[in-house]
C-alpha cells in the first residue's frame, strides 16, 4: 500500500497492520477510537502537532522483516 497524507487510518489499521507501531511510536494512541478510524493522516498529525511528510514517509518504507 502507498500512503499519502490523504490516507484513512482506519485503512492502514485494517490493511496494514504492522503499520500501526509506526502510529503509537509517534503517539497516535487513539488509532482504535472509532473517530480516529476516519481521520486522514494529515488530520490526525495535525491534531498530535506531528509533520504529516514525516509520517508519510516513514509508513512508505518497506517493512524489515
Amino acid at each position: 500500500m502507498i500512503y499519502n497524507k490523504d490516507t484513512k487510518i482506519g485503512e492502514i489499521v485494517e490493511k496494514d497492520p504492522e503499520k500501526v507501531d509506526i502510529l503509537l511510536s509517534i503517539g497516535m494512541h487513539c488509532i482504535g477510537c472509532m473517530a480516529a478510524q476516519d481521520e486522514t493522516i494529515e488530520q490526525a498529525c495535525y491534531v498530535h502537532g506531528i509533520d504529516p511528510d514525516e509520517v508519510v514517509e516513514e509508513l512508505n518504507k518497506p517493512t524489515q522483516l
